[in-house]
Parts: structure tokens; C-alpha cells; sequence
């Protein structure tokens, strides 16, 4: 009746090296999330590289045109959003003090928007710097 995709999303990495082909990559993969939605609902999620909006890191103010947090990623992203994961680094404590990235997510089809019925994230999942979330949906 849908779709379940999961993905990992390039990393624009350290001095942007990568942001060209993830831009290339962003449109391929809307491209055919888009396609995929045209015989049937989707719904995607994993680790998408991207940290949305201010809300979404610590620090936004240091971390402009980090990978993962320039204009041109969170702008790939904003058509997409969806409800996701929470991301906190290993370094500083980051994980207790919930200063992390929260870039993983799950994106839902417009179509599926009314079965949406809650997302949790588990921070108290331990074993990753991701914590899992939950989505509730009624399928």
C-alpha cells in the first residue's frame, strides 16, 4: 500500500568539497521519491545530513555553512520535512546536555498526512550519537 525507504543522505563534508554533487544528488532522489509517489505513498527515513532549522543545532550561529547546516541543504530540505530522529555528537557531553544535530528524519507523503498519529524520539536508547524515534502511523 506504500513505500518504506531508508537512506543515507551525502555528507557535504569538510569544506564543502561535496556540497556540488549533494545538491545534484538532493534533486535526483526528490526525483524519484517523486515518481515513487505517483503510483504510491511514501514514506522515508534516515539519516539525512541536514540540520533544518536554527531549532534543529546548538549553536546556529558557528555552525553557518557547516555541512549539514548551509542555506543551500536546508533549502533541498525544506520541501520534504517530515518528522524524524534526534542526533546529539559523542564529544563534550553533547548527548546529557541535548546540544546535538537533529538530522535524521521521517518524511511522509502528503497523502499519508492524515494517518500521521505521533512521533517520539528515544533519547534514553543508548548504543548510537542517533537516537531512534517512532512514528506512529495508521496504515
Amino acid at each position: 500500500d506504500y513505500y518504506f525507504i531508508t537512506v543515507y543522505v551525502p555528507n557535504s563534508r569538510d569544506g564543502l568539497v561535496r556540497l556540488d554533487y549533494r545538491m545534484e544528488w538532493e534533486d535526483a532522489f526528490l526525483a524519484y521519491i517523486r515518481s515513487l509517489d505517483e503510483k504510491k505513498p511514501v514514506i522515508y527515513c534516515g539519516d539525512l545530513n541536514v540540520a533544518h532549522k536554527e531549532i534543529d543545532l546548538k549553536n546556529p550561529k558557528t555552525n553557518r555553512r557547516n555541512p549539514g547546516f548551509t542555506d543551500e541543504e536546508r533549502d533541498k530540505f525544506s520541501a520534504v520535512l517530515g518528522s524524524g530522529y534526534s542526533w546529539w555528537s559523542y564529544r563534550f557531553s553533547a548527548r546529557a546536555k541535548n546540544v546535538g544535530w537533529r538530522i535524521d528524519y521521517f518524511v511522509v507523503s502528503d497523502k499519508l498526512r492524515e494517518n500521521l498519529r505521533d512521533a517520539k524520539i528515544h533519547t534514553e536508547v543508548l548504543g548510537s550519537d542517533h537516537c531512534p524515534v517512532e512514528l506512529d502511523i495508521e496504515l
